[in-house]
């Protein structure tokens, strides 16, 4: 099960959100300089994380994870009409990421306050179907720890909990209930 943990990279999604990844990735950024040797452009993704408050969801994760916000940009209603995902709604997508690298996986993050979404059953990581949990690995478990605590984050179940050879998994909740891993090692 450890090497699961480590494995996995998912989020958790609202039920339309997946249908915004569609969005995400057809409403390009710049392009990266990525190079990929297979049939994709780029060897990462960018997901699109639908939220209830995204000033909330920034605050959060920057504060308490350390993401960095790298930009932003609008998606008209007609744009959105014309994808097929978006029911008369403009919004602005704002973009996340763990370090301004080119090879960093991109994190989506929008918000429809005037729409009536529904948050999908968050109690555990199989309630739901679709992507669960968001797993970031940490250089430094206790700084993490300090930063969870700074911004008034704190982690849920026993952890962090020791995975063995030095390696803790701590899990905390975002502003919707969304699992949030961090693993890594503790101060040296």
């Amino acid at each position: 099960m450890t090497n699961g943990l480590l494995s996995c990279w998912r989020v958790r999604f609202a039920p339309c959100c997946f249908a915004l990844l569609g969005l995400a990735l057809a409403v390009a950024l710049p392009a990266r300089a990525a190079e990929s040797t297979g049939e994709f452009t780029k060897p990462t993704i960018d997901i699109g994380l639908v939220v209830k408050d995204a000033d909330r969801t920034a605050a959060f994760l920057t504060n308490a994870i350390g993401f960095k916000e790298l930009s932003s940009f609008p998606v008209s209603v007609e744009l959105g009409r014309k994808i097929g995902l978006i029911e008369g709604h403009a919004i602005q997508i704002r973009v996340f990421a763990l370090e301004d690298a080119e090879q960093a996986t991109r994190l989506k993050v929008l918000a429809f306050p005037n729409a009536s979404s529904k948050a999908p059953d968050q109690q555990t990581i199989h309630s739901t179907l679709g992507l669960s949990y968001l797993t970031l690995f940490v250089k430094d478990t206790d700084r993490a720890l300090e930063r969870l605590r700074a911004a008034k984050v704190s982690p849920i179940g026993e952890t962090p909990l020791d995975l063995g050879g030095g390696t803790y998994i701590t899990v905390v909740r975002d502003p919707d209930g969304n699992f949030i891993e961090l693993i890594g090692p503790k101060k040296p």
